[in-house]
């Protein structure tokens, strides 16, 4: 018994990185940090994905863009970017906002911000941006 669940544990051990992997069958990936509230520097993230997706093709590439502090803004109904972030999140283009800053800009103002349909609440963008380094992504901050 105890020589079976030794066994177990060590397969767990070596399926746990190959499984970190198994989520998509994309050959490139690529993270994308916003933590800048300059509309341009949004901008140039937001192109930046859109160019990876068609250079690799759309079924070739996993793209996220990962926003915190001042960068939470482009993933908020508030954006000017607002109408092409939700566009591009029904593109395979994933969104990822940091839960930290969330919370900082609730205390602040009393209420959360507004996040656009698509995105998706990451406990902290930092350890998000992390965690997508460790599965093999590279890594662009515009």
């Amino acid at each position: 018994m105890r020589f079976s669940s030794i066994i177990f544990s060590a397969l767990l051990a070596f399926m746990l990185p190959a499984a970190a992997y198994a989520d998509s069958d994309a050959e490139h990936k690529l993270v994308i940090q916003v933590s800048s509230s300059d509309p341009l520097t949004q901008k140039i993230a937001l192109n930046n994905a859109v160019n990876v997706q068609k250079a690799l093709g759309i079924d070739n590439v996993d793209v996220e863009i990962v926003a915190y502090g001042p960068g939470l803004g482009l993933l908020t109904k508030a954006s000017s970017q607002k109408d092409r972030v939700a566009s591009l999140a029904m593109q395979n283009i994933k969104f990822s906002a940091c839960g930290n800053t969330i919370k900082k800009v609730t205390k602040k103002k009393g209420k959360p911000p507004v996040l656009i349909d698509g995105v998706k609440v990451v406990s902290a963008g930092v350890l998000r941006i992390m965690e997508l380094q460790e599965q093999g992504y590279s890594y662009l901050r515009p």
